[in-house]
Order: structure tokens, then C-alpha cells, then sequence
């Protein structure tokens, strides 16, 4: 960063500027094992005309620009390999209006998932997509962030109508309008939808919103083995039984959440279920589901129908990476995911979890299984050189298994720096191109989020 650079972002921010060692330590570090890299400087960016301003000065001085949420990324996205400002979007926090009729609202990038929820749920309506972390919006948009819903509801991408990005110039585009389906040109929306912002800065947010269900219930039920409760999932999938949540944990994660939310689950194998809808249609959907995981060998179902019952099972859940944690006190975890096709799901855990026996690392499983994805927490001692290498191998033969089965190497975490070396084995030298082609038409000089995503072509 240029001393004329660090004068003029001072004069347009104050003392939403800084250079402090602290603020430049929180925000080169995410959730992930690997080593902080720190930005030059911070910005605290209050609106979509104060980040055009910033990116703008930030180009004509080549440096590069990082934008920064809630810091709940697992594969490195918001570090600085190369230095230059990062862009904290945390308090462009408004939502800017909702519409009920419509079933949409529009928010700024730094609203969280939770901050909508509760403001959402006064009104009758709720936003599906929960990933784990009270992620902010544009960072789940700019990693094509999922979550427990993904099954019924769809990811983020299926869930944005629109979004306003600074891009690499400054110049601020909208992507798309409030209608539900367009065929007006090129999809600009789902370009800049997990781009991981190495193409633009997400700003603005408009989402599809749904209507609370008139009954939703939640029941658990335990496998002796999990083979057959991804079978059973399977099969559940393939009658169209209209699940909103189907969950996996594996013994290891059961136990971790035991400990961490004080329940009192069997440790074994375990599915969470949720179901949405009409009173009849959960009744019977839940019936069906029951008299398949039963063919499967698995227990009765424990329900949860009162809504405190659902929030604390859905709370340990969601906080299934922090259990993993307090499992191994002063462990660190290396957090992976991958999706693959359902019919290759048993197969994939199943050797994982082999995997994970041979190595003798501790690895709870926990995932998605209704759309194929389940995530690795694989728990190390950041002081044991040998755990990192035999976890990052782990990893590694994890995410190759995958791609074998004809999957994928992230589901819903996204790249990052963490997975970027896999990119040409998914996509292909030629597809590669393509990306890079994209990244150099916008943005030449290669400012926004450098160093992510996107690997050199050979």
C-alpha cells in the first residue's frame, strides 16, 4: 500500500480506517488450519458508494482489495497472499425493505443469516438457506453457500434474484431484477454467485423469501451402521417424500454434540429429519419416511414437535464444527467438504471413514446427505507436525475419491486458497481457460481477491 493511498482512504473514512496490528491480525484468519495472512490496512465501508470509492483508489494504485463479512470461511477466502486493503462489509448491515406479497427482500451484503431470520420471522416468512456459521450475505453469495435446507429449498443460488457489485473499476452494476425468471441476456447474477470475490464486491443482496409452513416437525432415528442409513436416504429420496431437512452424523459427531449440548442421543449413526408443510402432508410424509428408515433396520423415531425441542436439536446441528472442537480440547480442525452423486454417497463415506480409522486422527462426519454432501472435520494437534500432514493426505485422498465417484471437490464451502489446487482436475485445463478469460475481462490487473480460486494455466 502507497503512502498517497493510505492518506486518501484516512481522509474519506476516519477512523473507519486503520492500520492497527489487531484489526490486521482478524481479518487475515478465518475458521480454517491455515497460517494467517494479513492485509496492509482495514476499511470499515458503510455503503455501496463508499466500496465503489475505496476499489476505485485501490485501482489506481494497484492494489489489492479483499472484501471481508463475518470471517466464517474454511478454506482461506478472505486472506491477503498478496497484501493491499480488505474491505470489512460487517456494518452494511440494513435491510432495506421487504416485501411480503412478493415473498423477496433486499439486504446489504454485512446482514446476517440470523439478523434476517429474526427479523423475517415477525412477518411469517423465513430465508431457507442456514449454512452453519451466522455467515453474512455476501459471503454466502460469493461462496454459493448451501446449508440443512438445500434438499427442499436449494442452495444460494437458487435463492438470489439479484445483487449489486462494485466491480474491479469501480463501477457499480445491478445484475438483475425482482422478477422471478428472466431470459434477458446474459445470467450476470450467477456469474458473480460464488465468485469468491475475485470479480467483484457483492454490495446488495435481493433474496427469495418463503412463507412459514403451517407445520413443520422434526424426529431423529439411529442405525446400527452407516450404510444403511445412507441407503435409507436413498430410498427416501427416490419415493419424492418432500423432506426439508435430512442430516447424517456419524458416531464420533453424535458424541462430540452429546458433550456440547448436553443431549443425550445413542452414539451411533444418525439421521435428523425435518419436515414442512400442511398438517396432513407432514403427517404422512413423516409416516412414509418412518416406515422406510424401519426396512432399514433404523430405530423408532424420536420426535420433535415443540418448537423448543426443534431449535435445540437444530441448534447442535448448526453448531457441529464448535463440538468438534470441544471433542479435542486445543485442537484445531481442517475442515473439508465434498458432494457427490447419491448413488456414490454410502460407498464415499464409507471408505472415508476407513480412512479416517487407518490414520488415527479423530474426524467426526456430519453432512447433507439428501443432496450427496457431508463435510470432515478432521481434528489436530497444531503443534504435531505429523497430525497436519496426515490430516491434509486425508484431505487430499477425500476430495480425489470424490471426483472418481463423479462428484465434486466442494459442495458449499467453496475454493478459496485451500482447494484451488484441485480446480484443473475438476474442470479441465480447457474450462480453466474459460474462467481466466472471464477474470482478465473484468479484471485485468488482477486486484480482486488475488491468489484465490482460479490456479495459474500451464
Amino acid at each position: 500500500m502507497t503512502n498517497p493511498l493510505h492518506k486518501e482512504l484516512a481522509h474519506l473514512l476516519g477512523d473507519r480506517f486503520t492500520i492497527s496490528d489487531y484489526e490486521r491480525q482478524q481479518h487475515g484468519q478465518d475458521e480454517s488450519a491455515l497460517p494467517p495472512m494479513l492485509p496492509d490496512a482495514v476499511c470499515f465501508a458503510l455503503t455501496t458508494e463508499e466500496v465503489a470509492t475505496i476499489v476505485k483508489l485501490c485501482a489506481q494504485h494497484q492494489t489489492p482489495v479483499i472484501p471481508f463479512g463475518a470471517g466464517s470461511s474454511l478454506e482461506g477466502h478472505v486472506f491477503a497472499p498478496h497484501g493491499g486493503i480488505t474491505i470489512d462489509l460487517s456494518r452494511m448491515d440494513k435491510i432495506l425493505r421487504v416485501s411480503a406479497d412478493d415473498l423477496d427482500c433486499t439486504v446489504q451484503a454485512g446482514v446476517t443469516r440470523q439478523q434476517l431470520d429474526q427479523h423475517l420471522r415477525q412477518q411469517g416468512m423465513f430465508f431457507p438457506v442456514d449454512p452453519g456459521a451466522d455467515a453474512t450475505f455476501g459471503g454466502m453469495a460469493s461462496t454459493r453457500a448451501s446449508g440443512t435446507t438445500a434438499v427442499r429449498y436449494g442452495t444460494m443460488s437458487d435463492n438470489v434474484l439479484a445483487l449489486t457489485v462494485v466491480l474491479p473499476n469501480g463501477q457499480t452494476i445491478q445484475t438483475g431484477t425482482r422478477a422471478r425468471k428472466s431470459s434477458a441476456g446474459y445470467d450476470l447474477t450467477h456469474l458473480f454467485i460464488g465468485s469468491e470475490g475475485t470479480l467483484g464486491i457483492i454490495t446488495e443482496v435481493t433474496l427469495k423469501l418463503q412463507g412459514i409452513p403451517e407445520a413443520i416437525s422434526a424426529a431423529v432415528v439411529g442405525f446400527a451402521d452407516l450404510d444403511t442409513a445412507v441407503k435409507a436416504v436413498t430410498e427416501i429420496r427416490q419415493s419424492g417424500i418432500p423432506v426439508a431437512r435430512i442430516e447424517f452424523l456419524d458416531d464420533v459427531m453424535v458424541q462430540a454434540i452429546n458433550q456440547f449440548a448436553n443431549l443425550n442421543l445413542p452414539e451411533q449413526p444418525t439421521l435428523f429429519f425435518e419436515f414442512h408443510g400442511s398438517n396432513n402432508t407432514v403427517q404422512e410424509s413423516a409416516k412414509l419416511a418412518a416406515e422406510i428408515t424401519h426396512a432399514w433396520s433404523g430405530s423408532d423415531f424420536q420426535w420433535a414437535t415443540d418448537i423448543g425441542e426443534r431449535n435445540a436439536l437444530w441448534k447442535a446441528r448448526h453448531n457441529a464444527y464448535f463440538a468438534g472442537l470441544a471433542f479435542r480440547p486445543g485442537s484445531r480442525s481442517l475442515t473439508t467438504d465434498v458432494c457427490v452423486p447419491i448413488s456414490q454417497l454410502a460407498d464415499c463415506i464409507i471408505q472415508t471413514k476407513a480412512d479416517i480409522d487407518a490414520s488415527g486422527l479423530t474426524a467426526p462426519i456430519v453432512g447433507h446427505v439428501g443432496d450427496g454432501n457431508f463435510h470432515l472435520l478432521l481434528l489436530v494437534d497444531p503443534n504435531k507436525p505429523d497430525d497436519l500432514t496426515k490430516a491434509a493426505q486425508l484431505s487430499e485422498r477425500l476430495v480425489k475419491r470424490a471426483l472418481t465417484m463423479g462428484g465434486t471437490i466442494t459442495g458449499e464451502h467453496g475454493v478459496g486458497l485451500g482447494k484451488m489446487k484441485y480446480m484443473k482436475a475438476q474442470h479441465g485445463e480447457e474450462a480453466l481457460a474459460v474462467m481466466h478469460a472471464i477474470k482478465q475481462a473484468l479484471d485485468p490487473q488482477n486486484l480482486m481477491n488475488p491468489g484465490k480460486m482460479l490456479p495459474p494455466l500451464e
